[in-house]
């Protein structure tokens, strides 16, 4: 396989372009997202003070929400009238929020996007127990919208999800990780739920085992164009500007691909620096694993990974009808990889 050699431009630059991607695309469905975000505040109430309390900090933490705008685009790509994506683009937003509750606990984070993680301000017990109640109100929601192809969906995503954080959790701190174990793990932690967000959208719409295949496939692949280039961001110069916190998944001993093609392509030193760092965690070596990740070509080869994904959503998306919204969906594509370090 070719190395791709990302593109270097100034890091402001590279993330206005990013941001004007996202929000031409999300330009869209903005009353949608109106109605997603009263209807996530809706269903966040309990008469249990601390779930309420815990649920709106998560949620207004804020974030992309590029997995619910994928239902709405999929489902108004396929001339869907209902309300039931509203619904829906709830439930897969619950979904994610409720994994990013139970990820910082068993990751023993206190920080995410800049705010204290809710485990580092109410505990690890109140944030699992508050992300189950977020996934069972989710599938409260799922019954309402009363579709039995759905509840499969989201059974099968459901349990694809935890699979794929048992799987990180054997990962971690584990220099041995394959490149295969690291695609594994990723399609079932983070793509599988895109995947279903593009699938929920056939199903709103009546559109048929085809299409369903279609939007599904461009939703995995998406999810994992989007990973990669998150965990290349770990170790690029401009991540913070980009958003993201720089080391952490070195921190947390999570063997992503950069880190593995880089310990198959370093000098022998080097790579046993690579394995005993991945083996402890922690920042202390940041900046040597940074070096020999530059030096093998580790972003390179992790970007032109990413880009081949983008490149197989969009093509997904080529048996679907020519609409703004068929556009939009491939400008999420555009928008997993442009986020270039």
């Amino acid at each position: 396989m070719a190395k791709v050699q990302p593109i270097h431009l100034n890091s402001k630059l590279k993330k206005a372009s990013s941001d004007a991607l996202l929000r031409d695309a999300i330009g869209l469905v903005e009353n949608d997202m109106g109605a997603v975000n009263r209807h996530i505040q809706a269903q966040l109430s309990s008469d249990v003070a601390l779930i309420q309390e815990i649920g709106h900090y998560i949620v207004a933490a804020g974030g992309k929400r590029l997995r619910p705008v994928t239902v709405l685009l999929s489902a108004h790509a396929l001339d869907y009238r209902g309300t039931a994506h509203i619904d829906l683009a709830t439930v897969i937003e619950f979904i994610h929020t409720a994994t990013l509750l139970h990820d910082d606990v068993v990751d023993d984070s206190a920080l995410r996007r800049g705010r204290e993680t809710a485990n580092e301000l109410w505990g690890n017990a109140a944030s699992v127990l508050v992300g189950d109640f977020l996934y069972s109100r989710a599938f409260q929601m799922m019954v309402a919208v009363g579709k039995s192809r759905v509840m499969d969906i989201m059974a099968e995503t459901t349990n694809a999800i935890a699979q794929g954080e048992v799987m990180q959790l054997l990962n971690t701190h584990n220099p041995k990780t394959t490149e295969s174990d690291y695609l594994e793990t990723i399609n079932r932690k983070t793509a599988r739920l895109f995947e279903s967000a593009g699938r929920l959208g056939a199903v709103l719409a009546d559109a048929g085992p085809a299409t369903e295949q279609a939007l599904g496939g461009f939703g995995l692949n998406l999810g994992m164009a989007f990973q990669m280039i998150d965990d290349a961001l770990d170790y690029s110069a401009s991540a913070d500007e980009m958003g993201k916190n720089a080391g952490d998944d070195l921190a947390e001993g999570k063997t992503t691909l950069p880190l593995i093609y880089a310990l198959e392509r370093a000098e022998e030193s080097d790579q046993a620096f690579l394995r005993r760092t991945i083996e402890t965690g922690g920042r202390d070596g940041l900046e040597k694993v940074r070096q020999i990740i530059e030096s093998t070509g580790a972003l390179a080869y992790t970007f032109g990974r990413a880009k081949e994904h983008a490149t197989m959503a969009k093509r997904c998306l080529e048996t679907l009808p020519e609409s703004p919204y068929r556009t939009a969906l491939g400008q999420l594509a555009d928008f997993s990889v442009s986020r270039t370090f």
